[in-house]
């Protein structure tokens, strides 16, 4: 039997490990690569160990095997394990790392200060698409004043 409650923990602190490398430490290309490589990369591969478990029925769920992505009852009983919540924070947490480590080294090298990074990083921690949508807006004079986009 899994501990999903072992698992939730191990992926959040492992994501939150690398927001803190992300956000605190000087941004060394070593620091970069283990951010994508063993943050976002090892989160990629949790999630798509406990996906592939969860559609082949190999782990435990309610309703058993065969999970259902094409209806809203079939999403609800995924989400209503503690499988389906680990896998699905896991996805959460890929994602917006990923996110974050874009807008970190295009915010550098739009020559972004780092003290108005911080938040916009902290809204894509804690809001995704709210941060990522904060940055896009303020890119994009920031892209302008370079002359091109990227």
């Amino acid at each position: 039997m899994i501990d999903w409650n072992a698992w939730f923990s191990m992926v959040s602190l492992l994501a939150m490990i690398a927001w803190i490398a992300l956000i605190a430490l000087p941004r060394w290309p070593a620091l970069l690569s283990g951010v994508l490589y063993l943050g976002v990369g090892l989160l990629c591969l949790i999630y798509a160990g406990g996906l592939i478990g969860v559609l082949s029925g190999l782990f435990d769920t309610p309703g058993g095997g065969g999970a259902d992505f094409t209806t809203i009852t079939g999403v609800r009983a995924i989400l209503g394990s503690d499988a389906g919540v680990t896998i699905g924070w896991t996805h959460y947490l890929a994602f917006d790392l990923f996110v974050g480590l874009w807008i970190a080294r295009d915010a550098d090298a739009k020559g972004i200060s780092r003290f108005v990074q911080a938040p916009i990083l902290l809204a894509t921690l804690l809001a995704g698409p709210l941060g990522l949508g904060i940055w896009l807006a303020l890119r994009e004079p920031a892209a302008r004043r370079q002359g091109r986009f990227r």
